[in-house]
């Protein structure tokens, strides 16, 4: 199946769950962004409901959407449905309904509400996607997302940064243009691709080797991310 047919096909099938219950579903991430490169990129889908979900509907919405019922064209699918009233808040917090990851490569994950889950990364997603996300149903994404505070969101950057810098993942070209992305809000006020992120910081000789698909390791990924942080901390 074709991208856009799945995508088609997601939002026929949330309708039919959520009925008068859905609001909106827009496609982030680097879809959003133009920088989506098929067979290695995620599909990020967000997800808007009037209100709080009923546990059998979090459950069907998982059954009918993951990868075993409706195979997902890209590396996975990263799903996220959010009440209005996280939509509308402008806050923090990760405030989601429910989180679904699924794909053939990528693992498997369902999270009803939050908790033992990395929470930085859904208000930097909903900034992301009140600018730049693609409506597949509803209405454009800054008429549902309030806007996020900058005072807000660098501390949730900076929560990114030492959460790859002080975890077992591996630290590479993904992880150096993730953060290159994150200073560039933080000293420009701009979101983009990490590709674009990374051209505007090409002369960052580590920057310039994650453009060009380098294999780096930990100990001059490490480096770089601390010097981002430095950065980031003074802007806030």
């Amino acid at each position: 199946m074709e991208l856009d047919d799945y995508l088609a096909e997601l939002t026929r099938r949330l309708g039919d769950l959520l009925g008068d219950e859905l609001l909106g579903v827009y496609a982030g991430g680097s879809y959003a962004l133009g920088a989506y490169d098929p067979g290695r990129s995620d599909i990020d889908v967000t997800v808007v409901a009037t209100g709080a979900l009923a546990p059998a509907t979090k459950q069907a919405i998982v059954e009918r959407l993951r990868h075993e019922a409706l195979p997902c064209p890209a590396r996975g699918l990263e799903l996220v449905v959010y009440p209005l009233a996280t939509a509308r808040s402008g806050g923090g917090e990760p405030g989601f309904e429910l989180n679904l990851n699924t794909g053939a490569t990528m693992g498997f994950r369902a999270d009803e509400e939050p908790g033992d889950i990395e929470g930085f990364w859904f208000a930097i997603d909903r900034a992301i996607l009140r600018e730049h996300g693609i409506p597949l149903a509803g209405p454009p994404p800054a008429d549902l997302f309030a806007p996020i505070p900058r005072a807000t969101l660098l501390p949730l950057l900076q929560e990114s940064i030492r959460w790859h810098r002080d975890s077992d993942v591996p630290l590479g070209s993904d992880t150096v243009l993730n953060t290159t992305r994150g200073l560039r809000f933080a000293t420009e006020g701009t979101w983009s691709s990490k590709q674009e992120a990374g051209a505007w910081a090409a002369e960052e000789p580590i920057v310039h080797a994650a453009l060009a698909g380098e294999a780096l390791d930990r100990a001059a990924v490490v480096p770089f991310l601390d010097a981002v942080l430095d950065e980031v901390a003074r802007q806030a």
